[in-house]
């Protein structure tokens, strides 16, 4: 599987603002991003209408809805993502086998169908927001590193693309996994930013050097009083610490 080597094109940056005219205003001002993550919020009160502006703009689309559901109702959301152009879905590992499977055979066969490429689907494990006694009232009672393994290799066996973890988790799946699965990460922090909900956090430098292979950042980004300069700045800070740049594109 191919994966990024441009340092620019690793750096998914979360539109996690309250409409169109906020997501696009960052896009714009954002010219060495490539990648923009739609979540829940700006998804539910915009729509589907993002998508045609976004691929207009020439950027890729990350939709980050987590896809929880019954097998067949999994499937079409994920074709539906498909006809839209979107270059990366995330659905909840914890789904099952049957849900997944389904997920992957339908983002083949529509991309097939549509003549295009298929996107990359991603697992979530277990929300970088969940710890501690958070976990222990949803009934999970293994450590969290079990878990999130486990999950992760459940993704693998059906065919997802990779998986959304923590940092805290990135050497143990890519030790257990393998070179061949994508990791993407949040709750990234540069070091000079506060981590607000995000409760397992770590800087950009270090969730690159314990193997990921994308990174989400949000509110370092969009709440800076120059979003672009605080995007060049965490590419300094990469190119600084050693990390290969180069001109590949992965999705």
């Amino acid at each position: 599987m191919n994966k990024p080597t441009d340092l620019a094109k690793r750096i998914i940056v979360a539109l996690d603002v309250g409409n169109k005219e906020e997501a696009f205003r960052l896009v714009k001002q954002l010219e060495q991003a490539e990648i923009f993550k739609i979540g829940l919020k700006l998804f539910t009160f915009e729509g589907p209408s993002l998508f045609s502006k976004m691929k207009a703009l020439r950027k890729k689309i990350f939709l980050d809805l987590k896809l929880h559901d019954i097998p067949n109702t999994v499937a079409e959301a994920v074709k539906s993502g498909v006809r839209h152009g979107v270059q990366m879905m995330t659905l909840h590992a914890s789904g099952g086998s049957e849900m997944l499977a389904r997920a992957v055979e339908a983002a083949a066969s529509e991309a097939e169908k549509e003549g295009t490429t298929k996107p990359l689907l991603l697992a979530v494990t277990i929300l970088t927001s969940l710890k501690g006694q958070e976990l222990k009232e949803i009934g999970m009672t293994e450590s969290l590193e079990t878990q999130v393994l486990r999950l992760a290799e459940l993704a693998h066996k059906e065919g997802v693309d990779g998986v959304v973890c923590s940092p805290q988790e990135i050497e143990i799946i890519r030790k257990e996994i393998g070179e061949d699965f994508l990791i993407v990460v949040p709750g990234i922090r540069p070091a000079w930013t506060a981590a607000h909900d995000q409760k397992r956090i770590m800087t950009p430098d270090q969730a690159l050097h314990k193997g990921a292979d994308y990174l989400v950042i949000g509110r370092p980004i969009i709440e800076a009083s120059s979003p672009q300069k605080a995007f060049s700045k965490i590419l300094e800070e990469l190119n600084r610490s050693g990390h290969n740049s180069g001109s590949e594109n992965s999705t």
